[in-house]
């Protein structure tokens, strides 16, 4: 088991956060912990927040959610393909079973493959490494983009990463893993082996044999998938078709993520 320090500045803020875990904890519904703290130990940086991130499946989240209603948060369902709220004062708990892109899924692997530590005192399970690089190839906008921590937590983990289950989750996104690869090795020229060679090898096949096919058909804007607000004159004004498919939730439900109203895990 992994110790982890203090990540937070003020006893306030480590008091709801030990409280949200406790309150948590008491549903006997299974969750990881993800975000901040998941980025301090898989990572090395150490970020303030005032939210704490758990990831869940998706049939738990209701669960979760009716267990911190009923402690004393005020609870909202933000948007109901992937992530709920729960508020207490100036903190929160992002509940999060999916992502805004609908590419990255809370299943069993998540937990399967999970790695516990101890948190506030608690032992408590964080979300996989390999899922949260998953997550974060998407991040790419003009308000963040998670390039940084990729290559943070590729520096400190990529002798222990799994690679070949982290090439089976960005699957046909594999362009992504690629191109944080490369940047990865202009950041750290010294440490280029971090990565495995066969990995590079195995993602610059798939580019070579990519460069002789024709160009997909369809006109395709897959630059949604990386932000909701960027692309939007894709979609509205050049006539582009949006990769993400029919929009779930109702017509208004990638415009609310255009508008900054739900944010990507991290």
């Amino acid at each position: 088991m992994v110790r982890m320090g203090r990540a937070l500045p003020s006893s306030q803020a480590e008091d709801f956060y030990l409280r949200a875990l406790t309150d948590l904890m008491r549903s006997g519904t299974p969750f990881l912990v993800g975000g901040a703290y998941a980025l301090r130990e898989y990572g090395g940086i150490f970020r303030d927040t005032k939210d704490l991130d758990v990831f869940c499946r998706r049939r738990d989240y209701p669960r979760l959610l009716r267990t911190l209603a009923a402690a004393g948060y005020t609870i909202e369902i933000t948007d109901p393909t992937w992530i709920a709220k729960a508020f207490h004062g100036d903190h929160f708990v992002d509940i999060i079973f999916g992502s805004g892109n609908a590419r990255c899924r809370v299943d069993d692997l998540w937990f399967r493959h999970a790695r516990r530590v101890t948190l506030f005192g608690s032992s408590v399970m964080l979300i996989p490494p390999e899922e949260m690089i998953w997550t974060k190839v998407y991040v790419q906008d003009r308000f963040r983009f998670d390039g940084a921590d990729i290559a943070h937590i590729i520096r400190k983990q990529g002798p222990r990463l799994d690679w070949r289950r982290l090439l089976t989750r960005v699957d046909r996104d594999w362009e992504l893993l690629l191109a944080h690869l490369i940047t990865f090795r202009f950041v750290y020229p010294a440490e280029r082996d971090t990565v495995p060679g066969w990995v590079l090898r195995d993602l610059c096949s798939r580019l070579d044999r990519q460069l002789a096919d024709p160009a997909s058909g369809g006109r395709v804007c897959r630059g949604p998938l990386l932000s909701p607000h960027d692309y939007q004159i894709d979609l509205i004004e050049w006539g582009y078709l949006d990769a993400r498919g029919p929009r779930r939730g109702g017509a208004n439900h990638f415009q609310r993520n255009a508008n900054g109203a739900n944010r990507r895990p991290r």
